[in-house]
């Protein structure tokens, strides 16, 4: 089941950041070995008492600015509303109760989502709860107070945020339909693909970039399969400034990977693959969806016959964190090879809800480790007893070894290799788990 998203929102300086960063820990300044999913980023994975959820900072909301960078930061707090399951509503103890704060609050009311009232700045509980009361005036339920800076009431504050996880996602979570997201940047022809698999015309096209304003799940059946699809808004504005619209769309694009069973990446053959596609890829990587990398515009491309090979080494390349991907050219203009899309989507599908016996994954792992030894160090050699998969979407894998230490990734990376040698798995990233295990056991 997809994580809940948690956006937080409130006008400028109350503190977002500082409690995004707080509650995100040290992951947020992680540097993974593939590019574009940490820097400026601006959601992050939490987990609290076991429970999971995605986190989403928002720039500060001034409800009657006409200051453009403002006007922006509105609008992407509207979209984080529109995409969160759980709202957590930041005002600052210090400022007391200002009249933006009211007219975020009925802006937050209307969005009809679970909201958590969270006072930030009280750092002196006995002293500043008199002022915390003040905050009742806004009608949407108790303040509570915290101070992200000093991480205090941190654990009443996430309580209540999990609480209102349970309720909302049953829905989803019956639905066995396979859902995909069709993501990738702004003009590069999501829609027009979306149009086309449907046979009408649902969702609004034209050639500035990002016109679709909202993100659209549209049932579709194909192949007498029953399947979702979720297509991802940009963003409907003149004047705009482009880091800042990239900024956006990243929202609406993990939260429709977090949604999503697989990812279709639209990318544009006449850009060819670009820093921006690497992030969205990132993105779905990170959270083991499976992957389907779909060039379109092919038919604008002159081609000779070596253009697909060097168009593919290219994708390869930048895209190097991902090899398991399926890639497919296609022109949603011509309709060129667009009814192969779904039996690529069909075959991701299944590798991802692949399980192989424990009996087969432990014969390809011991001829694995005749063909090459583990490695040793300070003369201490890798023993591996034993490998299970322990489920699917990703499929996960868990390794027994005598000493985790010494089980390098390129020797894991290794492992997955072979086993992607027998079984393929095209589209889906394989998660491993490397658990010590004593000798004598």
């Amino acid at each position: 089941m997809s994580r809940p998203i948690v956006a937080i929102i409130g006008r400028p300086n109350v503190g977002k950041s500082t409690l995004f960063n707080a509650l995100a820990g040290d992951r947020i300044s992680i540097v993974k070995d593939y590019p574009g999913v940490t820097r400026d980023r601006i959601y992050a994975d939490v987990t609290w008492l076991n429970t999971q959820f995605t986190m989403i900072d928002t720039g500060g909301i001034e409800p009657d600015s006409k200051d453009e960078m403002l006007s922006y930061m509105r609008l992407q707090a509207e979209i984080a509303i529109d995409t969160a399951d759980v709202i957590v509503f930041l005002v600052d103890v210090r400022q007391g109760l200002v009249d933006s704060d009211s007219k975020v609050a009925d802006m937050l009311r209307r969005s009809g989502k679970p909201i958590v009232l969270v006072v930030n700045k009280v750092d002196n509980f006995e002293k500043l709860m008199p002022d915390v009361y003040e905050f009742y005036n806004l009608g949407i339920g108790d303040p509570m107070p915290i101070s992200a800076s000093s991480k205090l009431g941190f654990g009443d504050m996430l309580d209540e945020v999990v609480k209102h996880f349970h309720s909302g996602n049953t829905e989803e979570a019956e639905d066995e339909r396979p859902r995909i997201a069709i993501v990738g940047k702004p003009n590069v022809g999501k829609s027009s693909i979306v149009n086309k698999l449907l046979g009408e015309t649902r969702v609004i096209v034209s050639n500035i970039a990002g016109t679709t304003r909202d993100a659209v799940d549209t049932p579709i059946r194909r192949n007498g399969k029953d399947y979702v699809l979720i297509d991802t808004a940009g963003l409907r504005r003149k004047n705009k400034i482009k880091e800042e619209l990239e900024r956006f769309s990243i929202i609406r694009t993990v939260t429709a990977v977090e949604r999503a069973d697989v990812v279709v990446l639209v990318i544009d053959a006449t850009e060819g693959v670009t820093e921006q596609d690497a992030k969205i890829a990132g993105i779905a990587h990170d959270r083991g969806k499976g992957m389907v990398i779909a060039v379109n515009k092919w038919d604008l491309i002159e081609k000779n016959n070596k253009t697909v090979k060097e168009f593919t080494t290219d994708i390869k390349d930048v895209l190097s964190f991902m090899p398991y991907a399926e890639i497919i050219f296609i022109s949603a203009e011509t309709g060129q090879r667009m009814h192969k899309l779904f039996e690529v989507i069909e075959v991701v599908i299944q590798n991802q809800n692949l399980r192989i016996s424990t009996g087969v994954l432990n014969e390809i792992m011991m001829e694995a480790i005749a063909l090459q030894q583990p490695p040793s160090d300070k003369g201490k050699r890798l023993k591996l007893y034993y490998i299970t998969q322990v489920s699917v979407k990703p499929p996960t894998f868990v390794i027994f070894v005598n000493d985790k230490e010494l089980m390098h990734f390129s020797y894991t990376r290794y492992i997955e290799n072979k086993i992607r040698e027998a079984f393929g798995f095209s589209g889906t990233s394989l998660k491993f788990f490397i658990r010590e295990r004593k000798e004598n056991s």
